[in-house]
């Protein structure tokens, strides 16, 4: 077997990098760590990994079926059965059978077909995966596309990562990534192997696995990742509850106003006056400008 040497920030940066180089899945090689990637006071040594790729005995032909079917026209006779007991309307193509199944849907309605981040999309293949295996000795690999997503969808995670990658330099704080599939997680580290200034990890158990960008300026390594879909609502309340509009996020008490362009928080005015009963008192008489938090019927009656 023939092995390639591949380097990276981590041992899994690099084993995502010789993949993608490659265009192999992780089960269709063998993986030798030859040095694990470690951080120093200064600088630091990268992982070095070497890759080979397995040896099969494969037909550039599509095998045939004692039915007279590829494998890859069994499976879009499966799609296409599939698709009529879910009531989606589409149409399957298969666009290549050779060392792997090229499969493209074409729907009516793309949502029920890809379903959210590609969800429903992926589902589809795996089970086109099985159908294509079937009664094989030597697993094959199987895409289910629906015009053009995963291409889409690729450009769409790269362009995430780097501003995702920018920001964690910019904090000086780890991001966190939702959760994602195998697949979208190998998108997002190969993007960023060769990025300077961060590193990745992939942290979690299945199927709720997510990606950690680690700045190379982390101020603290102990301090919690920052979900990044959140760190815009963060970043407002830090300026005073704004909202993307330049609106106030719920805290309009008064008008704006003042020397300091902050907020009158002087809701009502406060006069004393001898008191009817026992006691003395105040009372509160409401500003003519005062927009009050309750906002209900406010009735006929003078007593407010």
């Amino acid at each position: 077997m023939k092995y390639t040497e591949f380097t990276g920030k981590t041992v899994d940066d690099a084993v995502e990098k010789g993949l993608k180089e490659l265009g192999v899945e992780r089960e269709e090689v063998e993986i030798r760590v030859l040095e694990e990637g470690k951080r120093k006071l200064f600088g630091s040594i990268k992982a070095r990994v070497e890759i080979g790729v397995k040896e099969t005995e494969e037909s550039t032909e599509a095998p045939v079926q004692a039915s007279g079917a590829t494998d890859g026209e069994r499976t879009v006779e499966f799609l296409e059965g599939l698709f009529k007991l879910l009531n989606i309307t589409a149409s399957t193509e298969l666009v290549a059978e050779g060392e792997k199944v090229e499969i493209n849907v074409t729907a009516a309605n793309t949502t029920s077909i890809i379903g959210k981040h590609g969800a429903m999309l992926d589902a589809i293949q795996t089970l086109a995966g099985a159908v294509a295996n079937t009664g094989r000795d030597e697993y094959k690999r199987v895409v289910v596309d629906c015009e053009n997503y995963r291409e889409n969808r690729e450009a769409t995670l790269n362009k995430l990562s780097e501003n995702l990658a920018q920001k964690a330099i910019r904090l000086g704080k780890k991001i966190k990534l939702e959760p994602m599939n195998p697949y979208e997680r190998r998108i997002i580290h190969a993007a960023l192997s060769e990025r300077e200034g961060v590193s990745t990890v992939s942290e979690g158990k299945e199927p709720n696995r997510y990606i950690v960008i680690i700045p190379d300026n982390l101020e603290d390594a102990d301090a919690p990742a920052i979900p990044a879909r959140n760190e815009r609502d963060r970043r407002d309340r830090n300026r005073g509850g704004r909202d993307r509009r330049g609106n106030d996020r719920g805290r309009g008490y008064g008008n704006r106003g003042g020397k300091s362009g902050g907020f009158n928080k002087k809701p009502f005015n406060r006069d004393r006056k001898p008191s009817s009963g026992n006691g003395g008192g105040t009372t509160m008489k409401a500003n003519n400008d005062f927009f009050g938090i309750f906002l209900g019927n406010s009735g006929n009656s003078e007593d407010k």
